[in-house]
C-alpha cells in the first residue's frame, strides 16, 4: 500500500459482535442524529417550541429517503433495469441529495401545516443542520467505493479496488476522494450560514437559501471530478443542470428578499389561537 494514499476499507459492512452493521446505513443515521441535534438547538434558540425538530424529522426523514431513492432511479434507471428489486436495496448506495430534500420538505410542510409553525422559519433553523448530515452521510460512499473521481496522483489519493473501479479505469490505483471533497464543503458551508444567520439575522428562508446556494456552487466542481455512470444532456451532466438551476434561484431569492428581517416563529396555544414570536 502506498503510504501517500488514503486506504478504502476492505468492507462496507461493520460487525458489533454476531451483528452486521452496514456503514452506508449508520453514516445516514450519524447524519439524522446531528441533523436533528443542531437543528432542535437552533429553532429553540429562535423561539420554536423543545422537541419540534425531532418530531418533524420522524416524518420528514423516511419522506426524505423515499424521495433521494426515487430521484437517483428515475436519474439513474438503467442499473435497475435486470433486477428492478435493487432499487429497494439503500444499503447498496444510491441516493439522490436533491430528491432527498424535497421528500424531506414536504414531509417536513405537512407536519408544521398542522401544527401551525412557519415553514420557512422551519428551514432556516435548519439550513446548517443539512450540509452537516450531509458530510456526515458522505462517508458512506467511503464505505462502499463509490462516487469517487478521476485518477490522481496526489498525495490524498483514494485507493479503490479492482472489482469497484469503473471500465476503463483498471490501470488506476488511486482516484480522487469527492467524498472527502463534499463532506469538506458541506462543514464550509455550514459554517457560512451561522456566521451570516448571526452577521444580518437571516429570516423568510434566506439562510435556507444560502445553504443550497453555496452547496450547488460546490457541488458543480465536485460534478466534473467524478467517473461514475450519470445521465449527460448536451455533455453535461444532469445533476449539474439541477445544481446549476437550483444556485440561480437560491441566488436571486437572497437577492428578492433582502433585508426581510428575522423569521417569525408561529406557536399554536392550547387555546388554538396562532401568536407570532419572532425570532
Amino acid at each position: 500500500m502506498d503510504l501517500a494514499s488514503i486506504p478504502s476499507p476492505s468492507s462496507g459492512v461493520i460487525h458489533l459482535g454476531p451483528l452486521p452493521l452496514r456503514a452506508y446505513a449508520a453514516c445516514i443515521l450519524l447524519g439524522v442524529l446531528a441533523a436533528v441535534w443542531i437543528g432542535e438547538r437552533r429553532w429553540v434558540a429562535r423561539g420554536g417550541e423543545k422537541g419540534t425538530v425531532a418530531d418533524v424529522a420522524a416524518t420528514a426523514v423516511p419522506a426524505g429517503l423515499i424521495g433521494a431513492r426515487l430521484y437517483h432511479v428515475i436519474t439513474s434507471p438503467e442499473q435497475y433495469l435486470k433486477d428492478p428489486l435493487e432499487a429497494f436495496y439503500i444499503w447498496h448506495g444510491g441516493l439522490g441529495i436533491w430528491g432527498g430534500i424535497a421528500g424531506g420538505a414536504l414531509g417536513a410542510w405537512l407536519v408544521l401545516r398542522k401544527r401551525g409553525v412557519d415553514f420557512l422559519a422551519f428551514c432556516d433553523a435548519l439550513a446548517p443542520a443539512l450540509p452537516v448530515a450531509q458530510a456526515i452521510g458522505r462517508f458512506g460512499n467511503y464505505f462502499n467505493q463509490e462516487l469517487f473521481g478521476k485518477p490522481t496522483t496526489l498525495p490524498w489519493g483514494l485507493e479503490i479496488d479492482p472489482d469497484n473501479r469503473p471500465p476503463g479505469y483498471g490501470s488506476f490505483s488511486t482516484f480522487h476522494p469527492t467524498f472527502l471533497y463534499e463532506a469538506l464543503w458541506n462543514l464550509g458551508v455550514a459554517g457560512l450560514v451561522v456566521w451570516a444567520d448571526r452577521r444580518w439575522q437571516l429570516g423568510k428562508g434566506r439562510a435556507f437559501a444560502l445553504y443550497v446556494a453555496g452547496y450547488c456552487l460546490g457541488r458543480a466542481w465536485i460534478e466534473a471530478l467524478r467517473i461514475d455512470d450519470a445521465h449527460h444532456f448536451l455533455g453535461i451532466r444532469v445533476n449539474d443542470y439541477v445544481s446549476g438551476v437550483l444556485f440561480l434561484a437560491a441566488v436571486t431569492y437572497l437577492f428578492v428578499r433582502r433585508g426581510s428581517g428575522p423569521d417569525v416563529v408561529t406557536k399554536r396555544p392550547a387555546d388554538g389561537a396562532d401568536v407570532p414570536s419572532e425570532a
